[in-house]
């Protein structure tokens, strides 16, 4: 079994917040993979599904972001889980917006959510880092975080959200560079082949005249326009 965390604050307050990119994801994944009803439990709300064999637990913890190892320990405690069995979706200031990365272990690198999951299961979980970028000044974070993503941030957002979706049966199944492929593919899908691409063939000059041709310089001026 596997236990898929989104990290973000409860309520209509805060659902477009940078903050809550990872509930995001989880409801892209929930909704497309045709996982069952949100249900309270485990101080979140949880949806359960399968990648092929293997049972998926998606959990969106209800604690606040400061409070969300609370949730996260309690339904690890409830399925005997291990922290590589924990796989967490989070906003990340140290990437650009619409970057993704995938980490193991690690700091919580002042993330509030990420510190509260460490003080309850310790750091050995994976984390898919989705990039809001950076404000510029440390004071200005707590404002930007809890911003709602602009009008101009929505296609990229929602490449990033696909690609998510399409990669997750592979990122349940371990296979992170597939799971990585699929989100390139969203973001940056391959150019179509249907334009006819331009020749690299160099142009060649007329055919020159036979050596053997008897007519005057006039003559062959008036062939030419005929």
């Amino acid at each position: 079994m596997k236990l898929l965390v989104g990290l973000g604050n409860p309520g209509a307050k805060y659902a477009q917040n940078r903050h809550n990119i990872g509930f995001m994801a989880i409801d892209q994944i929930a909704a497309d993979h045709g996982f069952g009803p949100w249900r309270s439990k485990f101080q979140g709300l949880i949806s359960e599904g399968r990648f092929g064999s293997t049972k998926v637990l998606l959990l969106k913890p209800e604690t606040f972001m400061n409070k969300s190892g609370q949730s996260v320990g309690e339904a690890m405690r409830f399925h005997k889980l291990e922290p590589e069995d924990v796989i967490v979706f989070h906003d990340e200031l140290d990437l650009a917006p619409g970057k993704v990365r995938l980490k193991v272990g690690g700091g919580h690198a002042g993330h509030n959510g990420l510190r509260s999951i460490h003080g309850h299961i310790g750091p050995e979980y994976e984390r898919v880092r989705l990039g809001i970028g950076h404000p510029g000044h440390k004071d200005a974070v707590p404002g930007y975080v809890l911003r709602d993503f602009p009008k101009a941030d929505a296609e990229w957002l929602d490449d990033v959200l696909r690609g998510i979706r399409d990669g997750a049966a592979e990122l349940v199944a371990g296979n992170g560079d597939k799971f990585m492929n699929a989100v390139s593919l969203r973001m940056a899908p391959p150019r179509s082949s249907k334009s006819t691409p331009k020749s690299n063939k160099p142009k060649t000059d007329p055919a020159p005249e036979p050596d053997d041709d008897t007519r005057s310089p006039l003559q062959k001026l008036v062939d030419r326009f005929r």
